[in-house]
């Protein structure tokens, strides 16, 4: 049908405006805000609105009758207004929000930023359980009744007896009318993954920098759902202490102690090895942070971690940088240094909003 072509024509239309504008999505984070539970609301820039276009004056017609300029229609017609503001120059933006699923963004996200499809590891994945009807039988549970099932054989049966009465149509099902859908159990197997957020909150850094990191998190989360089913998703927050946290404290928290971040690494590896062995799960730990550590030693104590617990069990450790005026940004070197050639390592320095696209496209990009 046409109007299926024009929805598809329409689509099509709105994918390639969001693709042509994905970097100014990604910069901005008040989108996020109108997410849902499948979909989300973007608002598309520079669709035309369709208008009359109205002639020439010359050629006559709406509003060309007799009569001077500024004359009263009718009694009662609103006077000419002093107009002593200033005109405005240049057409206005017209933008029209739409709703598109958070699968579809990822695959414009992907496409846009050329990102691999992940290997995922492991052989062994989560089983989830789902109803699927299967049919129609005479037996079941009451809160599998079929009604509309039921009511049909119970008027056919009616009808064949010579029971129905039209002036009266009263239909009253006995026990063989009843009919219940049947069903059975399937078994879906979903590749298990996990995401482990830690994020710096120490008096260096300040809210523009939070909300680098909440903008870019939330990139990162709708690709890697795209690309598994069973994604769980765990907080970590740090200053010289590091403690696990909900979603929301972990964005809102404000501190102004030192960094030790050893602290948080030490936790990530202690709730890897307690919940998600690497023999079963992919692995995603993202640390972002100004770069300014304690001290020399306990950088060491770092890169220890990582090269001996938390590297070889991931499929990718990714470290962003947020440029802080108040942090030395000296870890990414000394990452860089000891572990930065390291495949199963990605580092990204994230100087401000419009650094964030490279960023996601470091931190994805080897499809890990």
């Amino acid at each position: 049908m046409k109007i299926h072509q024009d929805h598809s024509r329409f689509k099509e239309i709105v994918r390639g405006k969001i693709k042509q504008n994905l970097r100014k999505y990604v910069q901005k984070g008040e989108m996020i805000g109108k997410k849902g539970k499948d979909l989300i609301s973007i608002p598309v820039p520079f669709i035309d609105i369709p208008h009359f276009k109205y002639g020439h004056k010359e050629q006559g017609g709406v509003g060309q009758g007799e009569g001077d300029i500024g004359q009263m229609l009718a009694p009662g017609a609103v006077q000419p207004q002093d107009g002593s503001g200033k005109a405005g120059q240049g057409e206005g933006e017209h933008a029209l929000e739409v709703d598109i699923s958070l699968d579809e963004l990822a695959q414009i996200l992907g496409e846009e930023l050329q990102l691999p499809n992940i290997e995922r590891k492991g052989k062994e994945k989560i089983v989830a359980q789902r109803i699927r009807y299967t049919g129609i039988n005479t037996t079941g549970p009451e809160s599998l009744r079929h009604f509309k099932r039921t009511y049909k054989q119970a008027l056919k049966r009616q009808i064949a007896l010579g029971q129905y009465d039209p002036k009266k149509p009263v239909i009253i099902p006995t026990r063989e009318d009843r009919r219940y859908r049947s069903y059975k159990l399937e078994d879906l197997p979903e590749t298990n993954a996990v995401i482990l957020y830690m994020m710096d909150v120490s008096g260096s850094m300040g809210d523009e920098q939070k909300e680098i990191v909440r903008i870019e998190s939330f990139w990162l989360d709708t690709w890697l759902r795209n690309q598994y089913r069973g994604l769980e998703v765990r907080y970590i927050i740090h200053d010289a202490v590091a403690r696990e946290v909900d979603r929301d404290t972990f964005f809102h928290t404000r501190e102004s102690g030192g960094t030790m971040i050893s602290s948080a690494y030490k936790l990530c590896r202690d709730i890897l090895r307690a919940d998600y062995p690497s023999s079963r799960w992919n692995i995603y730990p993202f640390h972002f942070s100004d770069g300014d550590n304690w001290s020399a030693d306990d950088t060491r104590h770092c890169i220890e971690m990582l090269k001996a617990d938390i590297v070889p069990s991931v499929n990718q450790f990714a470290y962003g940088q947020v440029e802080s005026p108040y942090g030395s940004g000296q870890f990414i070197k000394d990452l860089r240094e000891a572990i930065g050639d390291q495949e199963r390592v990605s580092l990204s320095e994230i100087a401000d909003k419009d650094a964030i696209y490279q960023s996601i496209k470091d931190f994805l990009g080897k499809g890990r």
